[in-house]
């Protein structure tokens, strides 16, 4: 059966590397959160869950005051879902049958009731879709080494290309070696991958309560309007709309 969850985090707060041997479903009914894995980093904004499946060390961390909600499921209890970490939309009926689990104390597969819920909830999940929200890591260390030094410098002018170039220098490999290996480990080019770099930030930024503006200078953008049009592109629609309150999403 599911075994639900529920705890309220301060902004900040960290969920240090650990491991479960249940699939896990990790919500946020209110806040911001970022999972990290050795394979890359996901950001879950209010009304979204990220699936990491058993097995998968993975840290937690708190921007804004965070409701997290859990679901723990048994290891190939959903079927549909991969065996990877991906942040998945949570429209309005999964997102109260989730609020609703983890008001059980705990499910019980004797109660007819608790049976019906896990088999909506699971029927619901395997309906939703991933969101682009990920950040993939490479794996050779000196591609490595560039990601982290443009992760630090994340404020960087758009289009600043000394900035890479002096990563890849530090790092030390040709642009060319660099932009190969992105490409073959993470599926993006290295412009691609930055781009997605200051669009998680942002993400993280106003989850966390930040205004519109100063978050898109934070995040490296030349303006709040190319911020905003960045940010419609990737995911259909405005940061202000994306935010609001009701926006998880209409049912499948």
């Amino acid at each position: 059966m599911i075994v639900p969850f529920a705890r309220d985090y301060a902004a900040g707060h960290i969920i240090e590397m650990h491991r479960h041997d249940d699939d896990q479903l990790v919500y946020a009914s209110q806040g911001v959160m970022t999972v990290q894995t050795g394979m890359g980093t996901w950001v879950i904004p209010t009304h979204r869950a990220v699936w990491i499946p058993a097995g998968i060390d993975h840290r937690i961390t708190m921007a804004g005051k965070v409701a997290m909600r859990t679901l723990y499921f048994p290891p190939g209890l959903v079927r549909r879902l991969p065996q990877t970490c991906c942040v998945v939309n949570v429209p309005p009926l999964l997102r109260e049958l989730i609020l609703y689990a983890c008001t059980c104390s705990a499910m019980d597969r004797r109660e007819t009731g608790h049976v019906h819920l896990q088999n909506i909830v699971i029927d619901r999940l395997e309906a939703i879709q991933a969101l682009p929200l990920q950040l993939p890591t490479p794996v050779d260390p000196r591609a490595r080494r560039v990601a982290e030094r443009l992760g630090a410098d994340v404020d960087a002018t758009p289009g600043d290309e000394a900035s890479i170039e002096e990563a890849c220098r530090v790092a030390g490999a040709s642009r060319r070696t660099i932009e190969r290996l992105f490409l073959d480990e993470t599926g993006m080019t290295l412009g691609k991958w930055r781009h997605q770099l200051r669009l998680m930030a942002a993400m993280r930024m106003l989850g966390a309560g930040a205004k519109i503006a100063p978050t898109a200078f934070e995040a490296g953008y030349s303006t709040p309007s190319a911020f905003i049009a960045a940010f419609r592109k990737a995911f259909g629609t405005t940061p202000a709309k994306y935010f609001k309150a009701d926006s998880g999403g209409t049912d499948n």
